[in-house]
C-alpha cells in the first residue's frame, strides 16, 4: 500500500482491507454506519466519485477537493478510519487492529483510467463471488450514480466520462462479460 501523502485536485484509488481478511463489514448497519462517517470526515476535504464496501475490503474513487490542507486531509482520514475500527471493536467485543494497514491509495493520473477505474470498483463484488451481478449489488454507488435521487456522488462529473448515463451502463454491460475470464485482475489500476 502506498504512504504518499494525499495532494489537492489529485484523483485516487483509495482501499483498503480487514486485518487478517477478516470483514470489516459484518451487518447492514455497518456499511450504512461507515457511509455516514465517510460523509461526516471524507466529503469535507474530497469529491467521492464512486464506490463499493464488501464484506472485507472497500473502494472508493476521489478528487482531493482544493486549497484543503494537506494536515487536514490527512486527519480527515484518519478519524474516519479510527472512529470506524472503534465502533466495530466495541459493537463486536473485539480488540486489535481492524484494517491490514493504513488505507491504500493510488493516484489516477491518466484520464483513459478513469472509466476503468470506476468499473473495477463498480465490479469487485462480481469479481470476488459475492454476487453474480454487480448491477445490483446493494453497497456499491453504481445504481446510485443512475438514479435521480439526490447523492453527495459527482454523478455529472462521473457520467459525463462515459458520454452520458447510457455510455455508462454500456461500458459496464460490455465489460461484465470480461470478469469470468480475469481480464481486470490484468489492469494496472
Amino acid at each position: 500500500m502506498h504512504k504518499d501523502k494525499l495532494q489537492a485536485g489529485q484523483f485516487y484509488h483509495i482501499y483498503n482491507r480487514g486485518n487478517n481478511k477478516e470483514n470489516i463489514f459484518k451487518e447492514q448497519q455497518n456499511y450504512l454506519y461507515f457511509l455516514q462517517l465517510w460523509r461526516h470526515h471524507i466529503e469535507p476535504v474530497s469529491h467521492t466519485h464512486c464506490y463499493c464496501l464488501l464484506p472485507n475490503h472497500f473502494h472508493f474513487l476521489i478528487v482531493v477537493k482544493e486549497d484543503v490542507p494537506e494536515k487536514k486531509i490527512s486527519q480527515a482520514f484518519s478519524n474516519c478510519f479510527n472512529a470506524y475500527a472503534k465502533s466495530i471493536n466495541r459493537s463486536y467485543n473485539r480488540t486489535g487492529s481492524l484494517f491490514q494497514e493504513r488505507f491504500g491509495r493510488k493516484e489516477i493520473q491518466r484520464d483513459g483510467y478513469y472509466g476503468w477505474i470506476i468499473f473495477y470498483i463498480h465490479s469487485n463484488p462480481q469479481k470476488h463471488g459475492f454476487t453474480k451481478d454487480f448491477r445490483i449489488y446493494k453497497y456499491s454507488s453504481y445504481q446510485s450514480l443512475l438514479s435521480n435521487s439526490p447523492t453527495l456522488l459527482k454523478r455529472n462529473a462521473v457520467l459525463e466520462w462515459f458520454g452520458n448515463k447510457e455510455g455508462f451502463v454500456k461500458f459496464h454491460e460490455m465489460n461484465q462479460k470480461t470478469l469470468p475470464s480475469g481480464y481486470l485482475d490484468t489492469l494496472e489500476i
